[in-house]
């Protein structure tokens, strides 16, 4: 039987999280957000069903860095802001739970308005950021009431994005614990990972209990492939980190998420 790549679905799954992987890992980051407009393009998902499936896919690729980075570093450098990342978690979930939640009680339409502008905003975000030098003095306090404060009410705002995006949240948690916590990148990008576990978790047992994997097909077929292939992109944006500039790719890659959020999610009504 000779395979027809155009129509077969979990092949092309697994061609597009490949390269999405493999950016992600030159910037340090899962790439989730790139594989929404995926799911809801070329492989023909709705956005209520892209969500969480984009989700299964997070937690797979959390699961396998966090083992990757338990050995290759110590997680024991994270011990001393633990305060900060329980704070942040705490709101996370909180928010997850929610999120998941509010995006069965709004249209399909709507959720798709929502998804376009979140996506535009990280997007824009990522230029931002692209812009910043790698390392900046912390915009919170070292107040401890004012920075667990801060850590809540930011990890509400994570945990919103999480669930209504089906992310893992690195785009969002790296820069809040570099820029507002002054973190070192390679900390947090391992209490980006902490953070973002029991959040993605929590997201996918509430989608879950709503009946989003009530089709195992979806799971054979797209999160399975789509794992793989991130797994092997991973592995290979690890290897050429150093060969791009992580702050260029960040700018090019936001202005492609743009496009993508708005050719996928844009619907114009003709006059």
């Amino acid at each position: 039987m000779i395979l027809n790549w155009q129509k077969d679905h979990s092949f092309l799954a697994f061609c597009f999280a490949v390269p999405i992987a493999l950016l992600g890992g030159l910037m340090g980051l899962g790439g989730a957000e790139f594989r929404l407009p995926v799911l809801a393009g070329p492989l023909g998902y709705s956005a209520r069903q892209s969500v969480p499936l984009n989700l299964a896919v997070s937690l797979v690729t959390i699961i396998i860095s966090l083992l990757i980075r338990g050995k290759i570093l110590s997680l024991a450098v994270v011990i001393p802001y633990s305060p900060i990342l329980i704070f942040l978690i705490i709101g996370a979930v909180i928010m997850a739970f929610f999120g998941a939640s509010w995006s069965k009680k709004i249209s399909n339409e709507s959720l798709e308005k929502v998804i376009l502008v979140l996506l535009i905003m990280i997007g824009c975000a990522l230029i931002i950021e692209g812009f910043l030098p790698e390392s900046l003095a912390a915009l919170v306090p070292g107040v401890p009431g004012v920075q667990v404060a801060v850590a809540l009410i930011c990890g509400l705002g994570i945990g919103l994005v999480s669930s209504l995006l089906g992310v893992a949240g690195g785009e969002l948690i790296i820069p809040t614990l570099i820029f507002g916590f002054g973190l070192d990148i390679k900390i947090a990008g391992t209490g980006s990972l902490l953070v973002s576990l029991p959040t993605v978790i929590v997201g996918l047992l509430r989608y879950n209990s709503q009946g989003a994997f009530a089709d195992t097909l979806p799971l054979k077929q797209t999160v399975l492939p789509m794992s793989f292939g991130s797994f092997i992109g991973a592995i290979l944006g690890g290897l050429l980190v150093g060969i791009i500039s992580a702050s260029a790719l960040k700018i090019i890659l936001g202005v492609i998420l743009n496009l993508a959020a708005l050719k996928v999610f844009l619907h114009i009504k003709p006059k």
